[in-house]
């Protein structure tokens, strides 16, 4: 089962960075093997602002690095010491046809390789799973709050620091594409995974919450 942004919304999102124009406009849900062991859909990035679905997402194309930002280089762990999250990072692709892949347990989160890496320009996106026959990564992930940060390690060695600047939860119905995927003039970052109420009928969270994060510092 699955469920679309922008549509039903996702479970577990992902969405890679707008500043590639067109293809990085889009929606995205997440699902396949989801919370709780109930299906999480995702939905592959769309060629414009209004939902519409593209069949694919544009070839990644970095942004030249400016003062404050990072180069590309490919997220292994994600720390977030308020609510006691170290994880490591999986790769999340698209799947043949256009959904994102997602992690096939609770943990590890994982990361979307079509958008920009953390500390890039825009808004990197990690998505988990809020439980899977258990707590999964992102159980306590609703406890963050505006202030707490969030450091990511890359294979560069770098280990850029973001602060949350915050935390929404919207209803799958009325997810917001652009807020959460759209063009942004800074290095951001978003973590995603259900929320709300599980309505047992549809067999999917009623909610995606979504934490906001600005690049804070990039320690050398």
């Amino acid at each position: 089962m699955q469920h679309q942004v922008g549509g039903t919304g996702p479970c577990l999102d992902r969405r890679r960075s707008m500043v590639i124009v067109a293809a990085l406009l889009a929606a995205i849900t997440i699902g396949a093997t989801a919370c709780s062991a109930r299906s999480v859909a995702a939905v592959a990035p769309s060629s414009t602002a209004t939902g519409a679905t593209a069949a694919s997402p544009a070839a990644p194309s970095p942004p030249t690095a400016r003062s404050g930002m990072l180069a590309r280089s490919t997220p292994i762990r994600v720390q977030i010491t308020s609510i006691g999250v170290d994880s490591p990072l999986m790769a999340l692709g698209l799947q043949a046809d256009g959904t994102l892949q997602v992690p096939t347990g609770g943990f590890p989160a994982g990361w979307y390789t079509g958008g920009p890496t953390p500390g890039q320009l825009g808004p990197a996106i990690i998505a988990g799973h809020v439980d899977m026959k258990g707590p999964g990564v992102f159980y306590k992930l609703h406890d963050v709050v505006p202030g707490d940060q969030i450091t990511v390690t890359r294979t560069d060695g770098s280990r850029p620091v973001f602060r949350v600047t915050g935390v929404k939860q919207f209803g799958k119905n009325k997810f917001p594409t652009n807020l959460v995927y759209g063009n942004i003039d800074h290095a951001g970052l978003r973590l995603i995974t259900c929320g709300g109420s599980f309505n047992s009928a549809t067999g999917h969270y009623e909610d995606n919450l979504v934490v906001f994060a600005d690049l804070l510092t990039v320690p050398q």
